[in-house]
């Protein structure tokens, strides 16, 4: 779908912007891959460019489908001190430039609404320069696809033997691996009882501020092996 037609299904940007526990929690796991120039594919309200952007990065590319979220990452730009830096443009992956490359490209909590998602990092790789890493974090497991999935666009959701099979050609799969095991839990009770097509404000608070704590500790006993979200990281060799 062309960026000048292109709309948010359901609220699952502003139902999640105020979980601070969880978007400090992987940006601490993925803030040491980011440095140079950095693509952001669906910024969306600029949530993930406020807890990910960092003084190792010369260049913050949010590349954004839906004009209207502009406004909001450009606020966030300001509020960050950073507009010199961050720069907004409205399109997709297809539209880059043949030779624009990136240290590190990064689909956080995207990937699983496009519907080739082969073919999208097959376009992202090659926007990859050497020792760059491309980065996706989604939701984890088929089996707990639920009405919220549907809701808000979801097309699947991913395991590790699903995000290796999409290793783009001239990548190699560096890193792969789960978080959030306590709020798996939540997950497969919305699967299963509340069948709810979007958590209520105070769900999300509980889970955030309860739950993922407690995944924090979790994660490590368990080696990241289980959990509800799952994390992989591909390199170009040099």
């Amino acid at each position: 779908m062309s960026p000048e037609h292109f709309e948010y299904v359901g609220s699952e940007l502003e139902l999640f912007r105020e979980a601070r526990n969880w978007k400090r929690y992987f940006a601490e796991r993925l803030s040491p891959h980011l440095r140079g120039r950095v693509l952001e594919v669906g910024a969306g309200i600029g949530g993930t460019t406020r807890v990910l952007f960092n003084a190792g990065v010369e260049r913050w590319v949010c590349l954004e489908p839906d004009r209207s979220m502009v406004p909001r990452i450009e606020a966030v730009a300001g509020e960050l001190g950073a507009r010199e830096r961050i720069e907004v443009r409205v399109g997709t992956v297809a539209e880059l430039a043949p030779d624009e490359k990136f240290d590190a490209i990064l689909y956080i909590d995207v990937l699983e609404h496009i519907a080739d998602d082969e073919d999208e990092l097959r376009r992202s790789a090659a926007h990859l320069a050497p020792r760059g890493k491309l980065i996706v974090l989604s939701p984890a497991h088929q089996f707990l696809f639920s009405k919220f999935d549907e809701a808000v666009g979801h097309c699947r959701r991913y395991d590790r033997a699903g995000l290796r099979e999409l290793t783009p050609a001239g990548l190699e799969l560096a890193s792969l691996y789960y978080l959030d095991s306590v709020g798996f839990a939540a997950s497969l009770a919305n699967r299963m009882l509340l069948k709810q097509s979007q958590p209520t404000p105070a769900q999300i608070q509980l889970w955030d501020r309860r739950m993922v704590p407690l995944s924090r500790i979790a994660d490590r006993l368990l080696q990241r092996k289980f959990g509800k979200t799952i994390v992989g990281i591909w390199t170009r060799p040099a």
